[in-house]
């Protein structure tokens, strides 16, 4: 598997995908078949979750080709993200939470063997140890394995969650604070309070087409509990009127701003924002160097396009004192940048689907799918 840092690449594969393997999406999405067998699955996320290629890029794209009842279950997960990103905004508490748990957990298990070899792929479950090689060498998991992944984690291995999400974190292109956190809460069994996924022999055996063998499980494990209640706190995502002549800033997570829904808008210059060094969750150099050419990439585009622009590292913000615009970064380590720095002289901007959609996540998924079909209209 390569992902190469290019939009152009990007828009590729979505275009493969929809023409040669989308009419199959729902039948075998659920299958693993390796690292060398991805055609069952879009395998866009790295993409998605960078703005290189956005979700209603893709979602338009795809019913370009079939029906939405056709489509409903591919629309369905390309949304997940979105979804989570609201829920998160929603009770934007959690993931400092999380944070600060993490930070006690790891010197709790700095010398802890059993951590050791899990993170090593040094277990005595053969199928842990191929999720974590391929992780390391591929930068990307199945959904489904991930789930497995994760619930062997923490009912087998009996491993505290918060180092999972780390490790997942430190090596996924398409990781990013909400989906990865919220996720690995789901499977522990405390974002649906008392509801957690159990991995199951059988169940892995039938989506990996028997590629494993001796995969035993603690089956029955009761899920983690806590004592954490998080309430919805009331936030607007208005943006605030833009002004000719200002500076834009833009993070990791809006890397194609010449689709972007301010791409009419005039800036005197955009600044591309690298975070390299001021993660309270350390990534690979793999991941880093990712982010850094997709910044590069989006950087060769504009520069086509005869736009302003220069790439800075995220501490070069604290030397700005103009009031700037930013591309709203979303919950996770470079709004904690800003926020922990205090850096009030930049004003957000929203994206118009997270505006519509954040406010139909207060509640679960299953209760947000049955407003995508209005989202899409609203779009289209």
């Amino acid at each position: 598997m390569i992902f190469e840092a290019s939009r152009a690449k990007a828009v590729d594969q979505l275009n493969n995908f929809i023409e040669q393997n989308l009419t199959d999406y729902s039948k075998l999405r659920n299958f693993d078949f390796g690292p060398s067998n991805r055609s069952n699955i879009s395998c866009l996320s790295p993409y998605i979750t960078h703005g290189v290629i956005n979700e209603l890029e893709v979602i338009n794209k795809s019913l370009k080709k079939f029906s939405f009842a056709k489509n409903e279950k591919f629309i369905q997960e390309v949304l997940w993200r979105v979804y989570w990103k609201g829920w998160l905004e929603l009770r934007p508490n959690v993931w400092p939470d999380y944070l600060n748990e993490l930070k006690k957990i790891r010197e709790e298990f700095i010398d802890n063997a059993d951590y050791k070899n899990a993170i090593e792929g040094s277990t005595n479950i053969e199928c842990f140890n191929e999720w974590v090689n391929e992780l390391k060498e591929n930068n990307y998991l199945h959904n489904h394995a991930r789930m497995w992944f994760a619930s062997i984690w923490v009912f087998t291995l009996e491993l505290p969650w918060q180092l999972g999400a780390e490790f997942f974190m430190n090596h996924l292109y398409d990781g990013d604070a909400a989906s990865n956190t919220l996720g690995w809460r789901w499977v522990a069994g405390i974002q649906t309070q008392g509801k957690n996924y159990l991995a199951s022999e059988w169940n892995i055996n039938k989506f990996t087409n028997n590629r494993f063998k001796n995969i035993k499980l603690n089956e029955n494990a009761k899920p983690i509990s806590s004592d954490k209640m998080y309430s919805v706190i009331n936030k607007s995502f208005k943006n605030s009127e833009i002004f000719e002549d200002k500076t834009l800033l833009i993070f990791e997570n809006n890397m194609a701003f010449e689709f972007s829904d301010f791409k009419e808008d005039k800036f005197k210059k955009i600044f591309l924002v690298l975070n390299n060094t001021n993660r309270t969750i350390e990534l690979s150099e793999k991941v880093l160097k990712f982010k850094a050419n997709l910044l590069e990439d989006q950087k060769i585009r504009l520069e086509e396009k005869s736009i302003n622009c220069e790439t800075i590292n995220i501490n070069d913000l604290k030397n700005i004192t103009e009031e700037v615009y930013a591309l709203y970064p979303t919950v996770g380590e470079n709004l904690d940048f800003i926020q922990n720095n205090q850096l009030r002289n930049i004003k957000f901007l929203y994206r118009k689907l997270d505006q519509f959609s954040w406010q139909y996540c207060n509640k679960g998924f299953f209760n947000f799918k049955n407003y995508i079909p209005k989202i899409i209209a609203n779009f289209n």
